[in-house]
């Protein structure tokens, strides 16, 4: 039976990385975000019709065409992020999630409030400026009569990439809770429950999720060939590994002793941070043969663009070699195809992957969750007019 496609807004929209999870049944009204290069990469990937660029605080309800049934709003996380200075809410960059809220109050004025609203950022918001930031986003979503949760979700469930993201998902329709929490619900979320306000607690649900399927990719199935990259020099490369702190030189040695043993080519991920030692600031190189490389952020972040390690005893010369992680390489671990389009700059694409959502993410939950929170919702909707 054939049935109109579902539609969505999509605020601080980056490339569209949540545009891109929810498939083709979906179809976007409005996009929204305020930095122009973002802009470029979502309208030479999606098109020019949908996107407004522009600073949320200058929307009105008039920009936003007709209903949606789903709102996805990935606000700035720099201020919750534990990379960051934890300013919280009221942060310069992640107060724009209230510009973002009074939107949703005016369309609900109006009689036009989605149906489903999820909310995605660092899982520190569950305990930013001790869980007041997060209270205060439950009080905002309650007041409009709306029943949400969290979900604790690392991308690395999906791609290459060690990426925990929190996704508050609030809805108007009852069913797909659980009594109690789940896989998918870690001890902030749980805690965050605990303290919850006494009048939030009846908001308050616990979403249900099935386990994915294993992931059956490692971050060296996503590199680019080795003759095609520029490595390091070997002294770049000693610079690098100096700045390791014995339990990262520990592990490096064992990769290598591994890759003599067996002959096999391991492959690491290598990022640069800032550390606290013997009340000293000092940066240091962390590395990790896991399969997954760290957490794709930003140099605004508080992370260095990330540095591949490759020990194969193939190599002519030396087994070990460096270089830094291209941007196309970044975009496969957000689960991005290669027909899509990135800003030509490096410093501007892994910006935007680094920004992004992880596609598949999305998509896991728009198969078991968003699609039938907003069925309900249409129901439900449905049922009050007839």
């Amino acid at each position: 039976m054939s049935r109109a496609p579902f539609s969505f807004y999509e605020f601080f929209a980056g490339g569209g990385m949540a545009r891109a999870g929810l498939g083709l049944d979906w179809t976007c009204r409005l996009a929204n975000d305020l930095d122009p290069s973002k802009a470029a990469a979502y309208r030479a990937n999606w098109g020019v019709g949908d996107l407004i660029e522009a600073n949320v605080w200058d929307l009105t309800p008039d920009d936003m065409p007709g209903t949606a049934d789903l709102v996805w709003a990935s606000s700035p996380c720099q201020d919750l992020s534990l990379a960051g200075p934890r300013a919280g809410l009221s942060g310069q960059r992640s107060s724009a999630f209230w510009g973002f809220w009074r939107l949703i109050e005016a369309l609900d004025d109006q009689g036009r409030a989605p149906g489903v609203i999820v909310i995605e950022n660092v899982v520190g918001l569950l305990t930013s400026r001790g869980g007041q930031d997060f209270t205060a986003i439950c009080e905002a979503l309650a007041s409009r009569h709306y029943r949400f949760g969290p979900l604790e979700i690392n991308a690395a469930h999906f791609v290459p990439q060690s990426r925990p993201r929190l996704f508050l998902i609030a809805t108007r329709s009852e069913g797909l809770a659980t009594e109690d929490p789940g896989p998918w619900h870690g001890p902030s979320a749980r805690l965050a429950a605990e303290r919850l306000p006494k009048a939030l607690q009846p908001h308050w649900r616990w979403w249900h999720l099935p386990e994915p399927d294993a992931r059956n990719t490692a971050l060296g199935d996503l590199l680019e060939p080795d003759d095609q990259v520029i490595w390091h020099s070997p002294q770049q490369t000693q610079r690098i590994l100096a700045l390791m702190a014995p339990l990262h030189r520990r592990r490096l040695e064992q990769a290598m002793a591994q890759a003599r043993a067996d002959g096999q080519r391991q492959v690491g991920a290598l990022f640069r941070r800032t550390r606290q030692e013997q009340g000293r600031s000092k940066q240091r190189a962390e590395v990790r043969f896991d399969g997954l490389a760290g957490c794709l952020r930003t140099a605004r972040g508080g992370s260095s663009r990330q540095t591949v390690v490759v020990i194969d005893p193939a190599f002519e010369g030396a087994a070990l070699r460096t270089r830094l992680m291209l941007p196309r390489e970044g975009a496969r671990l957000m689960g991005l195809g290669d027909d899509y389009i990135l800003p030509k700059g490096a410093a501007a694409a892994l910006t935007l992957v680094g920004d992004g959502v992880a596609v598949p993410v999305v998509a896991f939950l728009e198969r078991y969750l968003l699609r039938q929170m907003v069925l309900a919702c249409q129901s439900a909707r449905q049922a009050a007019q007839a």
